[in-house]
């Protein structure tokens, strides 16, 4: 993965057309490497997650060039590569397994390494749904997150409601729950986690454990997909 970062840094301090096409060769040969990765690392989530069988790279990756339209930042390329695995490809609508290697000065939140387990745009009608599963669940979300998941991740409090959103209240059960907007685990490895030849083993193994959390979400998501919602 030194060859992905190397580029990316580089790309992070020269975020320009004329370099990026005087340097197209090294952009090819770290974007072989990061497909590479997410080839194996999708064979490794395949192990223990089933839904994601018969998924191909670019079903999983993303292009480096950035849509400037509504941007302040009108820089052309992204200062990340990452990786998006989730049941029917990225495009679905299920949530999934994502990982990318950027550089500090990355456009994407947090900076710097990631990986994450769930989803940051989870359609409205599956939310309720997944907010009243967390609530008749008699604490089994909690669990699973306090319990089952790798304490390397947390759940991501960025998008948290100060109050309880429709159809809820302070005197519901599990209330800190049901107020996020968003449900996403998250992680920051180190540069040398990155580094690391087990990486990939790295990644699954952590990805693994927060399956059960994954599993939650997308039953909700399901259900609303099969036409059950109100």
């Amino acid at each position: 993965m030194k060859r992905v970062l190397d580029f990316l840094q580089n790309l992070a301090a020269n975020n320009n057309k004329i370099w990026f096409d005087a340097h197209k060769d090294e952009y090819l040969e770290a974007k072989k490497v990061f497909e590479d990765f997410t080839e194996q690392l999708i064979a490794k989530v395949e192990a223990f997650d089933p839904t994601v069988k018969g998924l191909a790279v670019k079903d999983c990756t993303y292009r480096i060039y950035r849509d400037v339209r509504f941007s302040k930042d009108k820089s052309p390329y992204k200062t990340h590569m990452g990786c998006y695995i989730c049941r029917g490809g990225k495009k679905s609508g299920f949530s999934g397994y994502y990982f990318h290697v950027a550089t500090e000065q990355s456009d994407v939140y947090p900076s710097g390494h990631m990986l994450a387990v769930g989803d940051y745009c989870i359609d409205p009608k599956a939310l309720k749904v997944l907010r009243e599963d967390i609530v008749d669940g008699g604490g089994d979300f909690k669990d699973i997150i306090e319990r089952q998941v790798d304490p390397v991740f947390h759940l991501d409090k960025s998008f948290q409601m100060k109050r309880p959103p429709k159809g809820f209240d302070d005197s519901t059960p599990y209330i800190d729950l049901v107020k996020y907007k968003v449900y996403c685990l998250t992680s920051e490895p180190s540069t040398e986690d990155i580094l690391s030849p087990t990486l990939v083993d790295y990644v699954a193994e952590k990805f693994k454990s927060a399956k059960p959390f994954l599993d939650y979400i997308n039953r909700a998501i399901e259900y609303v997909k099969e036409g059950n919602e109100d």
